[in-house]
């Protein structure tokens, strides 16, 4: 039996994501990039993979490589459904939430063409950076709440937790396949 420490290791390869209170113009510009390649880099990954590879995972319990390049590109997509209602929306006020793991079940998340939701990623990840890149310094200071880790996110923060969720689960598929380019 794994310990609890190897466990979290595998559920968190590149750490929990840590809310800042600020972040730099220069900080901001590298999370902006680290979505916008993102979708390259999982197709790079995707397109190394054998069939049996769709059905690995990367940890006891966790979800399987399949499931994962479809939650990535679904929790993209509420991302930016987020972002657009917090812009838009004068009254949203808490962040909408999803069930993962009732999404990555659905027929859909357990066995539909990883192609499909690349080419949705990669769509989405495009307007999605489109809108990152025109925020103004009062769009990125606008705050909503988050009733799972219970605190109040800025667009700056959103930024930077679309970020750290696109590298984690990269490295879950990594660890899962033994890919590591």
């Amino acid at each position: 039996m794994e310990n609890t420490t190897e466990i979290d290791q595998l559920k968190y390869p590149i750490g929990r994501y840590v809310k800042e209170d600020h972040y730099s113009d220069a900080e901001l510009d590298t999370l902006i990039s680290i979505i916008e390649l993102a979708p390259e880099k999982y197709e790079s990954i995707v397109s190394k993979l054998v069939l049996e590879d769709w059905t690995k995972t990367y940890r006891p319990g966790g979800w399987n490589v399949l499931q994962l390049i479809h939650h990535v590109a679904d929790i993209q997509m509420l991302h930016f459904l987020r972002m657009k209602k917090v812009l838009t929306e004068p009254d949203y006020k808490e962040v909408t939430l999803i069930d993962m793991d009732s999404w990555v079940a659905t027929p859909d998340g357990i066995s539909a063409p990883p192609e499909d939701s690349i080419t949705m990623f990669r769509g989405i990840t495009r307007r999605y950076v489109f809108l990152l890149r025109s925020l103004t310094e009062n769009d990125l200071r606008i705050e909503y709440y988050h009733p799972v880790r219970k605190y109040m996110i800025n667009q700056a923060q959103a930024i930077a937790m679309s970020a750290w969720h696109v590298r984690h689960h990269l490295e879950h598929i990594k660890i899962a396949t033994g890919i590591t380019r």
